[in-house]
């Protein structure tokens, strides 16, 4: 789909901005006013009250060369941002995706806490966002199915500044559509082999990649992340994804750590059949690591990274690791396995070491769908927040915030770390107990990161994918690509030169 800038548009279709209370802002003013008022009659009729994502379709408004024209509401204006304007662009293009509209003009509004030409380009981001679709497999859709939209036109004075900005944003749009694509690809097509592969296509954009077989692995000591792997017939993967765009010589890197579970059938702690299709997306932390090195290269970002992501596939097999057994890890700790189906933070204990042991970063921050516990505290609306540094915290949650990918601080502490202790081990990878399952998991990882060292871990259980009709229309029922953002804005704000 094509975005442009213009500063006067026609198509088939128009969308204009309404505040809280029905209040048509002053280009659907204008709009109302060559209609004859129309708008305002069909606005009243549906006693529409413009809140945010709110809609009225009218049709054929006489006095228009419009087909339709879309009043979408954008709430209360003292509380819009820029990811309002984003999802009021997403709803309009959920309006008329599959319409038969070929056409879509958008004339954003500034509001009090955003410009005009940041409107503009932050509606050409939603727009772009809201028209992904993950259609690979489906050979049999019919016309009206099929995407007509080809082509938004975002009406704004600042056509230059708003055009400048969505270059840098088509960055985060490639990386976000990178990781959903991943998350959405079934297990069979997307294996850590096939996922290592697809890696080193950031080649390309000047991404240093370096894959890991078994073997190497089984020398450094892996043993925590070579035991998921060992019940699959498809072998593990490590890969490291490196991207040098500093001008400070030395400068050392941030780390970026991705669990990727390209399937987790729970091991010989055998997951439930309800639901295990699912699992596929057990690899979101891995997709969301990926699509924010693809997001950084793209925008040749001035920092210094790291992505590392961990790739296995955890199935019950004839050699699969059983509970009580016991592993040693790179770091040379040991950990008794008393559940097969908390492995994700069984591969990350060894990826997080070998990210500090390599590349000696500045911070770590690794995301990964660690636990079913965090989408029961929090749901699908935050990712779950653990950290060491309180810098590190406060600028993730503020990265999060800006982009729409919200987080929510959890506590870590000395009483949840016992709930690990083991006496057969250094450590079991469960408590044991029904309590506090993301703490625990997250209190796990943070044994696995060297004194001295930023570490934050984002349980991204409950927004990697969502299930469901739409609630977001910048996100599709499935993948989100959640994390790529909130990456990208924190090495801009905290990492970059």
């Amino acid at each position: 789909m094509k975005v442009s800038f213009v500063t006067a548009g026609s198509g088939d279709v128009v969308a204009v901005m309404a505040s809280d209370g029905g209040q048509l802002m002053p280009a659907g003013q204008a709009l109302d006013a060559a209609s004859g008022g129309r708008l305002a009659k069909a606005m009243k009729a549906v006693r529409f009250n413009g809140s945010a994502g709110s809609v009225v379709d009218v049709l054929a408004p006489e006095g228009l060369d419009f087909a339709r024209a879309l009043v979408i509401g954008v709430g209360k204006l003292d509380a819009a941002d820029a990811m309002t304007v984003e999802r009021w662009a997403g709803h309009a293009v959920r309006r008329t995706l599959t319409s038969g509209a070929e056409k879509l003009v958008l004339q954003p509004d500034g509001l009090p806490n955003v410009s005009k030409a940041e409107s503009g380009a932050h509606a050409a981001l939603g727009a772009r966002l809201a028209a992904y679709r993950f259609d690979s497999y489906r050979t049999k859709l019919k016309p009206d199915q099929t995407p007509s939209l080809s082509a938004v036109e975002v009406m704004t004075d600042g056509t230059a500044a708003a055009r400048a900005r969505a270059e840098k944003d088509g960055a985060i749009v490639d990386g976000v559509f990178f990781a959903r694509d991943l998350v959405s690809e079934p297990a069979n097509i997307l294996f850590p082999e096939s996922f290592a592969e697809r890696l080193r296509d950031l080649e390309t954009l000047g991404v240093e990649v370096e894959v890991l077989d078994p073997t190497t692995m089984e020398r450094l000591g892996m043993g925590a992340l070579l035991g998921v792997a060992q019940g699959s017939a498809r072998p593990a993967r490590l890969v490291t994804m490196k991207w040098t765009g500093s001008t400070a010589k030395g400068g050392k890197p941030v780390a970026l750590v991705g669990k990727g579970v390209t399937f987790d059938t729970g091991g010989i702690s055998i997951k439930p059949a309800a639901g295990m299709d699912e699992m596929k997306g057990d690899m979101g932390g891995a997709a969301a690591v990926a699509g924010a090195m693809k997001a950084l290269a793209l925008r040749k970002a001035k920092a210094n990274v790291v992505g590392v992501v961990a790739l296995v596939e955890n199935m019950p097999g004839a050699n699969a690791q059983r509970p009580g057994d016991i592993v040693t890890t790179m770091s040379g700790q040991t950990i008794e396995v008393l559940n097969t189906d908390a492995e994700g933070r069984l591969i990350l204990a060894d990826a997080v070491w070998y990210a500090q042991d390599k590349f000696e970063p500045a911070a770590v921050i690794d995301l990964a769908t660690l636990t079913g516990a965090v989408i029961v505290a929090l749901g699908h609306e935050h990712a779950g927040l653990y950290a060491n540094d309180e810098d590190l915290a406060n600028a993730i949650v503020a990265a999060g915030l800006a982009e729409g990918e919200a987080v929510w601080r959890m506590p870590l502490g000395a009483g949840y770390d016992k709930l690990i202790d083991s006496p057969n081990a250094d450590m079991k990878n469960i408590s044991g107990k029904p309590v506090a399952g993301s703490i625990v998991g997250a209190q796990f990882i943070k044994r696995f990161v060297k004194d001295g060292v930023p570490w934050a871990h984002i349980d991204i259980a409950g927004t990697a994918w969502k299930p469901g009709p739409y609630e977001d229309p910048l996100s599709p029922n499935w993948a989100t690509g959640y994390g790529v953002r909130l990456l990208n804005r924190l090495v801009a704000s905290k990492f970059e030169d």
